[in-house]
């Protein structure tokens, strides 16, 4: 098992273009072409985190947020990221983040606190822009299939729960093969008119370069005419944020109770209580203020956050309940998420999971 082979699937669930501009996915330290000896996944990769991936003969941490976010000028040892990363490389462990490209998934970290609460009818909060492209070719009617089955086995064709999705309307191509060439049907220097089905497939826009090889090498021409087009659709699986409803209305204080059972916490940080049942619940695991409109305008009751200001509580304007369960209590169980997808995957192969608590954040009571 190569580092490569674990890294690669989780970029086929939460593919690295989809982490936000400021973020710093993927792999760290280390090298893909590394014989995996275990995986340890976790919150954060500090320096404790890398001691027990030593520990117990794990060569590669997984964890959610990056060690190393903006450049390092020097290592040195002077703080907890250097030295994570200090140790890491003399240790030959591999680092590996799933940051914000995993928040940005359905089944990411959202979809884990959802689970949690058993959120119903899931969508996501604020789906992100520009996710969606269509491909157009023209194909010999008789070799249709053959391309639309590799595009679809590239990822392309789905459309909510509908897979292998496609549009075909028959028409007549023309061409005249040049010298040099050779053609698959008709003849050099004539003009060949062909029967042809124009297909068009939908597909995530991190897919084109696999859909266009798979377009390419399926079909029979040697030159391949295809036309590849931005939608202004919105992916329905991707964005930040989740919105769900709960199996049934509850007071505001029997909901947070049940915040605070679930998500295990000291203390919740609220807005004051409207009123009003709770039962449709937006949330966002770590800092989520950004997303308070977003939660407003689709009429939720509650939301779910972390790392609100003072000021950003006001933002509720007595219509919605906000309450800040801090950022490590809101992604705590992304570990347990990690570790489930890479053992279900990877059955016969050492998944563990970090028994660090990595919170810097303490409560005096």
């Amino acid at each position: 098992m190569k580092i490569a082979d674990i890294t690669s699937y989780l970029e086929s669930i939460a593919p690295l273009s989809l982490q936000e501009q400021y973020d710093n996915a993927g792999l760290i330290t280390g090298q893909a072409s590394w014989n995996c000896t275990g995986v340890l996944c976790s919150l954060d990769a500090t320096e404790a985190v890398v001691q027990e991936a030593i520990d117990n003969k794990c060569n590669l941490v997984v964890s959610h947020h990056p060690i190393i976010f903006g450049g390092l000028k020097k290592i040195n040892g002077k703080n907890y990221v250097e030295r994570a990363v200090i140790a890491a490389i003399k240790n030959d462990i591999a680092l590996y983040a799933i940051h914000t490209n995993l928040d940005n998934v359905l089944q990411g970290v959202n979809g884990k606190m959802a689970d949690k609460l058993s959120l119903q009818n899931r969508s996501i909060l604020s789906p992100k822009d520009s996710m969606l492209k269509k491909i157009f070719t023209f194909v010999p009617v008789d070799q249709a299939e053959q391309v639309r089955a590799a595009i679809f086995a590239a990822g392309a064709g789905h459309i909510g729960q509908y897979s292998e999705c496609s549009f075909g309307a028959e028409g007549t191509g023309t061409f005249k093969a040049g010298a040099g060439t050779d053609p698959y049907v008709g003849n050099q220097g004539e003009r060949h008119y062909e029967k042809e089905l124009k297909i068009e497939i939908i597909f995530p826009a991190w897919l084109q370069a696999a859909v266009v090889r798979a377009l390419i090498s399926a079909h029979p021409y040697e030159e391949v005419a295809f036309d590849v087009l931005d939608l202004a659709n919105n992916h329905p699986g991707i964005g930040s944020g989740m919105v769900g409803e709960l199996p049934e209305p509850m007071d505001e204080r029997a909901f947070l109770e049940l915040v605070k059972k679930v998500f295990e916490l000291t203390l919740i940080r609220h807005t004051p209580f409207t009123g009003l049942p709770v039962k449709k619940v937006a949330l966002c695991g770590g800092a989520g203020s950004f997303l308070v409109s977003k939660a407003l305008a689709i009429g939720a009751d509650a939301f779910i956050t972390a790392d609100m200001k003072y000021h950003e509580f006001f933002d509720a304007n007595d219509r919605m309940l906000i309450a800040d369960i801090g950022h490590f209590e809101s992604e705590q169980f992304t570990t347990e998420l990690l570790a489930a997808v890479l053992q279900e995957k990877f059955l016969n192969f050492a998944v563990l999971k970090s028994k660090v608590k990595t919170n810097p954040v303490h409560y005096f009571l």
